[in-house]
């Protein structure tokens, strides 16, 4: 399984490459991450997102189990052969962290926090950094620095919708960011149609929409009965829509892409 890891990894942090990104937006207990992780093994996805640490607007909000959601994520992962995919959300938490996943997320509300991005740096793990919700591209870039600088090149830079006046959906999903930030920086870009557009049935479109035009992968929050998810219900797909939002992307891109 080693081998058979780095080689989608390297398929992550490919320019030309694709991956799928799946799970909930926050581990909820062992026995819900196990049950999704199965159900994504079987539709072949080999990435699992789940949070342990949630970084919510409003304190009394759910904000995740905390470290022991770290412990399921890993023996789940395992079990699976999954490699996993987890936000750290405070510089106190990178040391463990790294030792339980394989792949850093950086959320929005981080993109700036350095001191976090000069740890996740030396860490040497690859790292998924997510736009801030109102940076400019260059401002997003320069946040990469952060990571490169201190010896991580394994960056996959992720749109994940910005904030404008247009309040319909929860973010804006800037599709002319995967071109222009490929073009700008040569990293791939994944993009996060769940939190761009905050609204589960607008998931699909906004997926093919980003793969017609050069995304190098999707991240989609995912639950076995979305409406009861403790967080991010309005957003998160069900096992059998994700199916339907997957199964034409190889299709698609052969099509689409040189």
């Amino acid at each position: 399984m080693q081998e058979d890891k780095q080689s989608l990894i390297r398929m992550l942090l490919s320019a030309e490459g694709f991956s799928v990104i799946a799970g909930p937006c926050t581990i909820e207990s062992r026995d819900s991450l196990d049950e999704i992780a199965s159900a994504l093994k079987d539709l072949g996805i080999k990435f699992l997102r789940g949070g342990a640490y949630k970084m919510r607007t409003s304190p009394h909000s759910f904000r995740g189990l905390g470290d022991i959601a770290l412990s399921y994520l890993k023996e789940i992962g395992e079990r699976y052969d999954l490699i996993t995919v987890s936000e750290c959300t405070d510089v106190r938490k990178v040391d463990l962290m790294a030792d339980y996943i394989d792949v850093f997320l950086i959320g929005t509300r981080n993109m700036n926090n350095y001191p976090l991005l000069e740890d996740i740096g030396k860490t040497q793990k690859p790292v998924i950094l997510k736009r801030g919700m109102s940076a400019t591209y260059e401002e997003w870039l320069q946040s990469a620095e952060y990571l490169s600088t201190n010896g991580n090149d394994k960056l996959i830079l992720c749109e994940r919708g910005i904030r404008t006046f247009e309040t319909h959906t929860r973010n804006t999903f800037d599709i002319s960011a995967i071109p222009a930030v490929k073009a700008l920086s040569g990293y791939p870009i994944v993009v996060d149609p769940s939190h761009s557009t905050g609204t589960r049935n607008y998931v699909k479109a906004i997926s093919w929409a980003a793969v017609a035009a050069g995304a190098n992968g999707l991240m989609i929050e995912t639950h076995l009965n979305p409406d009861q998810s403790v967080c991010d219900s309005e957003q998160a797909v069900s096992i059998k829509d994700l199916s339907e939002i997957i199964k034409p992307i190889e299709e698609m891109r052969r099509l689409l892409l040189p």
